[in-house]
């Protein structure tokens, strides 16, 4: 009955879904709350980078086209380097820019919150080549 209604709403002229875009940048906030200083910085999809003792890195991050209202979501991964220098994951899923709090990084120096989707950055992609070539 549900996948009839489904199907049923699909096929109802002027129903239109908001297309999903996926953005190759995830941009995200952090604050030191030692310091109080707020940092803004791009990460790659698939790139890890190291925010104080943590490791963000976004898996997918999506954006709705200019029509739509614009609802920014990331999966993301975060690791913590803990003082004896292993890494633990406190964090896994996903992060909405709309609501930050939502799905918080919980860490008693650092916070880290999504804050856009974008198709490019300033800072320069990753470098695959020595992936590729191990």
């Amino acid at each position: 009955m549900l996948a009839t209604v489904a199907v049923g709403l699909a096929l109802v002229p002027g129903t239109v879904m908001a297309a999903r875009i996926e953005n190759p940048v995830a941009v995200f906030s952090g604050i030191d709350k030692i310091t109080g200083r707020i940092t803004s910085f791009d990460v790659y999809i698939g790139e890890t980078v190291q925010f104080g003792a943590l490791q963000v890195t976004p898996k997918v991050c999506y954006s709705r086209d200019d029509t739509e209202a614009q609802k920014i979501t990331s999966f993301v991964e975060v690791d913590e380097i803990t003082l004896d220098r292993k890494i633990r994951r406190i964090f896994t899923g996903w992060m909405f820019a709309d609501s930050p709090g939502l799905n918080a990084v919980e860490h008693p120096v650092y916070d880290v919150w999504l804050t856009e989707c974008k198709a490019k950055s300033d800072v320069p992609p990753p470098d695959d080549s020595e992936a590729k070539s191990q």
